[in-house]
């Protein structure tokens, strides 16, 4: 009886240095932490597709800059697009056929709530945000030898919309509607800004519109050869414009941007960075903080975004919501709350 006694006490005392040996061990165990950091990218098998727009335009070379520091910077793989700018980049990121891509806000909009040019389509509610850019300047250009003044004046006459479905096409649709006018005043003409001011320049179009950030090298180009004269939006035309589409800002083309002599008013669309919503939060992230830590390589592609593409004005404009793994990234900064 003894025996068994002294048995059952001793099985007790060693349960009892299991349990507290176990305890302790599990203390010395580091500890799980919900915001712990995720598992390590592994960089080389990511690829960042920038679609970005025609070369003529300033988005091609803004968009090199990305793809620069993507590749040298961040260390993905990246390549950069040429494409015909807002509405294709649009479709590219729907079908994944790109990561990354410049657009204009007023087409990310309409597309995103399906009006204007996505009239009768789904809504593309997964278009994400990643950071705004700078404001692209409608600048309705033509030459003085063409006695073109005023909107108005583009009745009857040859005008380069930009090519179909195109950011500056869309843009310029809103602009003859915001007139009370439409394409049937006109003889449109189906060109990127590029080839009508090319076209311009042979007698072979009478205006264009050039939807773009300032200066414009097109623009400066043709008026080495012509007068170059910048059409205004203003007075009726801008209040219908933002009545309807309050996302337009009344703004002006400084004295001096072609030879002006004075200030033009005209409307002015912010640029934004969109990006593929299937794109991991941490990709994102690190796609965010890389821009921002190598801003100033994206700054040196043009003056435009030298002026505003910055963190202060990050978030301007940006019509769609945005990726997480931006959010987190303004988030970590205080840029949001």
């Amino acid at each position: 009886m003894k025996q068994s006694r002294s048995v059952v006490v001793s099985s007790l005392v060693l349960a009892a240095a299991l349990v507290v040996a176990a305890a302790a061990l599990s203390s010395c165990a580091p500890k799980k932490d919900a915001a712990a950091a995720p598992a390590a990218i592994d960089k080389s098998s990511v690829f960042i597709t920038v679609a970005s727009g025609p070369t003529s335009g300033l988005y091609y070379p803004i968009g090199g800059g990305f793809g620069g520091v993507i590749a040298n910077d961040i260390g993905f793989r990246s390549s950069v697009q040429s494409t015909g700018a807002s509405v294709e980049n649009i479709n590219l990121i729907l079908n994944k056929k790109a990561e990354i891509a410049i657009v204009m806000s007023d087409a990310v909009l309409q597309a995103y709530d399906a009006f204007g040019a996505f009239e009768g389509q789904e809504p593309k509610k997964d278009l994400r945000g990643l950071m705004s850019l700078y404001p692209n300047y409608v600048q309705l250009v033509t030459t003085e030898a063409t006695g073109i003044k005023t909107f108005a004046d583009l009745k009857g006459k040859r005008v380069g919309v930009g090519a179909p479905n195109s950011g500056v096409e869309v843009n310029a649709r809103l602009m003859f509607e915001a007139h009370g006018m439409s394409y049937d005043d006109i003889r449109p003409d189906y060109l990127n800004y590029g080839e009508a001011i090319d076209q311009m320049r042979n007698g072979l179009v009478d205006a264009a519109f050039v939807t773009s950030g300032i200066p414009n090298s097109t623009v400066m180009d043709l008026g080495t050869t012509n007068k170059v004269r910048i059409i205004p939006i203003e007075g009726a035309g801008m209040a219908a414009l933002q009545k309807k589409y309050p996302f337009f800002t009344a703004s002006v083309i400084p004295a001096g941007t072609y030879g002006n002599a004075a200030d033009i008013n005209t409307a002015t669309i912010m640029n934004i960075l969109i990006v593929q919503k299937e794109l991991s939060d941490e990709v994102v992230y690190m796609l965010t903080k890389g821009f921002f830590d190598n801003i100033s390589k994206i700054q040196d592609t043009h003056s435009a975004a030298k002026k505003h593409i910055n963190l202060e004005t990050a978030l301007d404009g940006m019509v769609v919501p945005l990726h997480p793994g931006a959010e987190r990234f303004y988030k970590e900064i205080g840029k949001l709350k």
